[in-house]
């Protein structure tokens, strides 16, 4: 694996807005103790922002391929999400559960994993972290589909 790869695989970029500001922390810190790199793109405080900026950072970064994946979070996760699948070759996943998330990866392929931090807790959103992590794209028949969507030209 050539040193780009290797670094897309441990870098990981992060943003969120005021609502989860608390849950981004726990999470940076759970992610540097299992040894990824994460860049942080805000916001720094529980101050009131707008979450659109955020994702707008984030998705940018993973559509033009300078990280292979991100994390996204704010309240709900909700405009998190609407926002970052705007962008082209992003493929964010509002996952509130287990389940969600490992699927989001074997049959998605997702990029960008989005969390609202007044749906669950921090205890369940590492749970979900770590299962969207470790859990591989399945490929194949998915690719197809995957293909479709990435390739998609709205009118």
């Amino acid at each position: 694996m050539c040193e780009q790869d290797q670094a897309s695989k441990s870098s990981i970029v992060i943003g969120c807005d005021h609502a989860a500001y608390k849950l981004k922390e726990a999470i940076k810190f759970y992610l540097n103790s299992r040894g990824y790199k994460v860049d942080d793109v805000g916001t720094n405080s529980e101050n009131s922002v707008h979450y659109p900026e955020f994702a707008i950072e984030v998705a940018k970064l993973i559509s033009k391929g300078q990280y292979g994946r991100g994390i996204l979070l704010c309240g709900t996760g909700l405009g998190m999400s609407m926002v970052a699948n705007r962008f082209k070759k992003v493929r964010a996943a509002l996952c509130h559960d287990i389940f969600s998330a490992r699927l989001s990866r074997l049959h998605n392929n997702a990029n960008v994993l989005v969390m609202g931090s007044r749906v669950i807790g921090e205890g369940l959103a590492l749970e979900i972290v770590a299962t969207w992590l470790e859990t591989p794209f399945e490929g194949e028949r998915h690719q197809v589909r995957i293909d479709m969507f990435d390739h998609l030209q709205p009118d």
